[in-house]
């Protein structure tokens, strides 16, 4: 790719395949930027820039990075959006599990974005997480899920005073329920339903919640906004319902809101 013809930005998206990610790089790739999909398989959009990545292993990821510098010579958008999701009870997931649900969703983001930090402190670029509703209402039996986008969410508030100086602009998305093919890929683990009889009701509510949820669309045009923005917010919610929940989880008591999602999700 001719450098001086990118007359768009240059974006990457982790987890461009699928999902939210496949909707934000066809938002970004309709507004004319040239957008770059990191992901193990290809995504569906003859336009998205393909760089094959398992996001476990450093190596690969920094090859990626470099692989784009090479061809396009900046970054100013990086989106971190690739993620598993695993659902059981806290006493019967293996702490491998556990461990996979972390070394995907918070370390991988984490080996994309150490490489391309020096590329985007140069051109005073954006980066975007996809965090989740889930990291402020911690829910019962997605417990590991639910601390992951959480521990994504203090990474977002440390990175915006480390990186203030230099011009690099750091926000996290907060969806809820959104209808996409996470929900069939979640890896179920219902060992223990004889200690914990609520678990699969629970799981199968939620699941409900999400094929019945917003368009992955509605999320793409809400990080396509922020994108823009000189001086965006920390995190972002998307509709007027999962804003509420945010905020009334931060004005109720602790007990309060953990009794609130007890009835809804482990009673």
């Amino acid at each position: 790719m001719d450098k001086k013809q990118t007359n768009g930005r240059i974006v990457l998206i982790t987890g461009a395949s699928h999902g939210i990610g496949a909707a934000c790089a066809e938002a970004f790739l309709a507004r004319g930027d040239v957008v770059y999909g990191l992901c193990r398989s290809k995504p569906d959009h003859p336009h998205i820039r393909h760089v094959p990545v398992d996001l476990t292993n450093s190596a690969e990821a920094e090859k990626a990075i470099r692989t784009i510098l090479a061809q396009a010579g900046r970054i100013d958008v990086l989106v971190l959006n690739a993620g598993i999701g695993i659902s059981g009870a806290v006493e019967f997931t293996e702490l491998s599990e556990a461990k996979r649900q972390f070394d995907v969703c918070y370390f991988g983001a984490l080996r994309v974005l150490t490489p391309a930090l020096p590329a985007l402190r140069k051109s005073k670029g954006i980066i975007l997480f996809t965090s989740s509703v889930a990291a402020v209402t911690p829910i019962p039996y997605q417990a590991h899920y639910s601390a992951c986008k959480a521990a994504i969410n203090a990474l977002v508030l440390a990175l915006r005073n480390e990186l203030k100086h230099t011009g690099v602009r750091v926000s996290a998305v907060l969806p809820g329920d959104v209808k996409t093919d996470f929900t069939a890929a979640r890896a179920k683990n219902e060992r223990g339903t004889e200690v914990y009889p609520a678990m699969i009701r629970s799981v199968q509510r939620m699941e409900r919640d999400e094929q019945t949820g917003m368009s992955p669309d509605q999320i793409a045009k809400k990080f396509l906004k922020i994108a823009a923005k000189r001086n965006p917010k920390p995190y972002y919610s998307v509709g007027f319902a999962y804003s509420a929940v945010c905020v009334l989880v931060k004005l109720l008591p602790a007990r309060l809101a953990g009794r609130i999602l007890w009835q809804l999700y482990a009673k």
